[in-house]
């Protein structure tokens, strides 16, 4: 008897001919005795969907009525899913995430599941059900929905995996597992068949879209085995774990993620004294913005005035120009730019450790696909590069034809 957390996107239920795919799929697998959780996203676009119409009536992100509009995609699917497994014989039952005891904090549209009292759905499946979840979302203490940001379903699938101490959460995609990096961007791209909790999430935080940073981050936390495989295929896909050791994997470079989700804001004229970097950073993470990959520069030694250029994600661009709006009126900054067409390209491998001149060979493919690069930034698992988004795909090809196909050999 298996306990298993399956976690199925919004391309796998995108119609009720795909809906009753993910059920024959889930049916197929199911052992006499598992007990088995199913966690959706919303059908197809509905989440685009309902944005659009959202900025059809406001160009504000009032966040709390966002969250309640949005949470209703996944709503819908949970319901037609069951009503699936019912169609099918098998007995089930939807439950919303305040219904799955999901506590979220109250950060609309970026919210962190505080803590899952999973016992709802416990007794359910101890009744016979397949229990179907929806993804994305959760309450907070007062009772409002919120919802987990880009990827959540991911979150709301490996934290309850987590929290019930399953054996294993799947994640079922529109991909056979875990590539080197995207294959529609580069054909030679290989699937990964095992890759590291670390390796992982640093793909993710950089732009894999297959994982969600946090959904990798819950996994590592309580030790959850991760198999993200595909919907449409019974081939094996990538497991995500610890418990291989790194001298048997003899590769270098794990992957190339690339993230299309990102602005560069260049604050021009910044006094050069203690509290500014603090006063201006502080008033973005008041209003929840994402800071990455911040440069300070000072023009001369003398001088008394420095510029800082950093990067935040598209979505938070409108509330962080109005922040740096009162922060020039008040004469903290004299000027700020903000350029949208911008692109992040990374490689990450923890064989990187202790290989110098990984960083120079990166550099140097770029310079000869003539890419310019705005911004470096490393962990000890990555190196990312700031360069232009018109020239990303360019960047990405040429780094993984050339840094990780040809070590693999």
């Amino acid at each position: 008897m298996a306990l298993i957390v399956k976690k199925f996107g919004g391309s796998s239920v995108a119609s009720p001919e795909k809906i009753y795919n993910v059920v024959d799929r889930v049916l197929r697998d199911k052992k006499e005795d598992d007990r088995v959780v199913v966690v959706v996203s919303a059908m197809g676009d509905t989440t685009d969907d309902l944005v659009s119409l959202a900025r059809a009536v406001t160009s504000r992100p009032f966040g709390r009525e966002m969250d309640r509009l949005l949470s209703t995609g996944e709503q819908i699917s949970i319901a037609l899913v069951a009503m699936a497994f019912m169609e099918k014989g098998q007995p089930a039952v939807s439950m919303t995430g305040a219904q799955a005891g999901i506590l979220s904090s109250d950060n609309h549209g970026k919210g962190r599941i505080l803590n899952i009292d999973p016992s709802r759905v416990f007794a359910a499946l101890d009744a016979g059900n397949v229990v179907v979840v929806a993804g994305f979302q959760g309450i907070t203490d007062c009772g409002d929905i919120t919802t987990l940001g880009r990827g959540g379903s991911d979150t709301t699938a490996v934290a309850l995996a987590g929290a019930m101490q399953a054996d294993v959460c799947e994640i079922f995609t529109d991909v056979e597992g875990v590539y080197s990096t995207d294959p529609r961007i580069a054909p030679n791209a290989v699937k990964l068949d095992e890759i590291t909790y670390g390796e992982m999430l640093e793909m993710a935080r950089l732009g894999a879209g297959v994982m969600q940073p946090r959904a990798v981050e819950m996994g590592s936390r309580y030790g959850v085995p991760i198999h993200v495989r595909s919907t449409f295929s019974d081939k094996e896909g990538t497991i995500i774990r610890e418990d291989y050791t790194m001298e048997a994997n003899k590769h270098v470079i794990q992957g190339v993620a690339d993230d299309t989700n990102v602005a560069k804001v260049s604050l021009v004229g910044v006094k050069n004294k203690p509290g500014i970097a603090h006063l201006i950073f502080q008033s973005l993470a008041d209003k929840n913005v994402d800071v990455d990959m911040i440069v300070q520069s000072i023009r001369t030694v003398e001088d008394t005035i420095t510029d800082i250029v950093f990067t935040i994600t598209l979505d938070d661009v409108v509330i962080a120009r109005e922040v740096l709006e009162v922060l020039k009126t008040a004469g903290n900054i004299e000027e700020f730019v903000i350029n949208e067409k911008m692109a992040k390209v990374s490689i990450v491998g923890a064989g990187m450790l202790g290989q110098p001149g990984v960083a120079a060979q990166m550099f140097g493919i770029l310079s000869e696909e003539n890419i310019n690069i705005e911004i470096i930034s490393t962990s000890e698992i990555s190196i990312t590069c700031l360069i232009a988004e018109e020239r990303v795909k360019d960047a990405i090809r040429a780094i993984h034809d050339n840094l990780v196909i040809d070590k693999r050999g």
